[in-house]
């Protein structure tokens, strides 16, 4: 079965061979022009993500259990809308850049209006209007870049574009902490410059990602009837797969024990006594080691398999929690715990995408992408939520042990119920 979907699935990419002559060329154009606006977007929205625990926790006095809302707001609302996004972009042959630009401008405007909001419901409705853009643009994008390239590489693309990516993410950070050092009023200055980067990185997708990506110029030109046209239902009805619903539900029992970056960062935080002004500075750890394993993890993907990859990443983050709870105070603490964090991502993030874009057919590409990123935010914010709660009411050690086991017995559900891996040869080419 899914022998026969994934070879439905590569049928269905005509334009995602390498041109000839360039057989060498394995990273297409178009995913490193993603990898460029997601590289600038990371740099402004990694430099609130970097500070907005601290202003909302020590600034506004938000308790763990307000935190975890906000956060789970931040993280989880996007879910609601990548249905959306994945549905308009696959309407109508391919709108995939129309809704991505308007997801990443909307998440721009956003940025300003942090300025202005300085209570909980005002901050929430920011949080929500900037993570509905996020929610937009993610299925799109990911569908431009699996169709961007064939399914032997595509582990190798996302790797790449999540590398990029993970460089505006240690970046942002860095950019927050040099503004916070350099100004008095440092989280406003903080969320102008946001704004003033997320803007270069609309401009930069409006210039330089091309409209249609080249299968659905090849599919047009063909002679074979155009596929019928996307709809929800059709989208719902990938879970009928076998392979695609096995995907969504190990990302969904697995998201379910991920505890939110910032909840990692505080838990560090109060281990090490690290003072305010460094706390901007903690996901670079994460950032640099993502960025260091992206494309080697992505590789790897498409030798050995995604999930295999995929499991083994969550295994990391497994080790980061047990060193948490460890009664370990040494100096490489942070080191070991970031380094874990990152290589969590690195083996996840890109590899998970790939090994969707396996068996979802190309018409229902974005959709497809949209479903399994929607179960997966959807637990995550769920997380956030229990696990604030959990700390509220019982402590940070016990909330973290609680969804220690919880991630434990989650990754031994997945291994059993994760998708057959096909082999090499069972890869049909693009």
């Amino acid at each position: 079965m899914y022998v026969a979907d994934s070879r439905a699935a590569a049928s269905a990419e005509p334009a995602a061979r390498p041109p000839a002559g360039r057989r060498g060329t394995a990273i297409a154009p178009t995913v490193l022009a993603l990898g460029s606006v997601s590289l600038i977007t990371d740099v402004s929205s990694e430099m609130v993500t970097a500070v907005l625990p601290l202003y909302l926790v020590a600034g506004l006095g938000l308790s763990p259990l307000g935190f975890g809302l906000l956060d789970g707001v931040y993280n989880g609302f996007s879910a609601l809308v990548r249905l959306v996004g994945g549905h308009f972009a696959d309407r109508g042959g391919g709108r995939h850049k129309t809704v991505a630009l308007f997801g990443y401008g909307l998440s721009a405007l956003c940025k300003p209006l942090l300025l202005l909001a300085a209570t909980l419901p005002t901050i929430g409705m920011v949080l929500a209007a900037d993570r509905t853009g996020k929610g937009l643009r993610t299925a799109p994008r990911d569908a431009l870049i699996s169709l961007s390239s064939t399914p032997a590489t595509r582990g190798r693309a996302f790797g790449v574009h999540r590398a990029m990516d993970t460089t505006g993410a240690l970046l942002g950070p860095l950019a927050a902490f040099l503004i916070l050092r350099a100004t008095t009023d440092g989280y406003d200055a903080v969320f102008t410059v946001s704004f003033c980067v997320a803007a270069l990185g609309v401009l930069v997708l409006l210039l330089f990602v091309p409209r249609r990506h080249e299968a659905a110029k090849e599919t047009a030109k063909s002679s074979h009837p155009a596929p019928p046209r996307p709809t929800f239902r059709s989208a719902l009805a990938l879970l009928r797969r076998r392979e695609v619903r096995r995907t969504t539900v190990c990302a969904l029992l697995l998201g379910l024990a991920t505890v939110s970056d910032s909840f990692v960062y505080l838990l560090l935080q109060r281990r090490l006594g690290v003072p305010d002004q460094w706390f901007a500075l903690l996901p670079l750890g994460t950032a640099a080691a993502f960025l260091l394993l992206a494309a080697p993890l992505g590789r790897l993907a498409d030798r050995v398999g995604s999930w295999r990859v995929f499991l083994a990443g969550h295994a990391a983050l497994l080790a980061a929690y047990g060193l948490l709870l460890s009664p370990w105070h040494g100096s490489a603490l942070p080191y070991a715990v970031l380094a874990l964090h990152g290589c969590f991502y690195a083996a996840t993030d890109g590899v998970l995408m790939a090994a969707a874009s396996t068996a979802i057919p190309q018409e229902l590409r974005s959709s497809g992408l949209a479903v399994v990123q929607t179960g997966q935010a959807l637990a995550r914010f769920v997380c956030s939520i229990g696990f604030g709660a959990a700390w509220t009411a019982w402590g940070d050690r016990t909330a973290l042990g609680a969804a220690t086991v919880a991630l434990a017995a989650g990754a031994a559900v997945a291994y059993a119920f994760r998708p057959e891996a096909p082999t090499p040869a069972e890869v049909v080419p693009a």
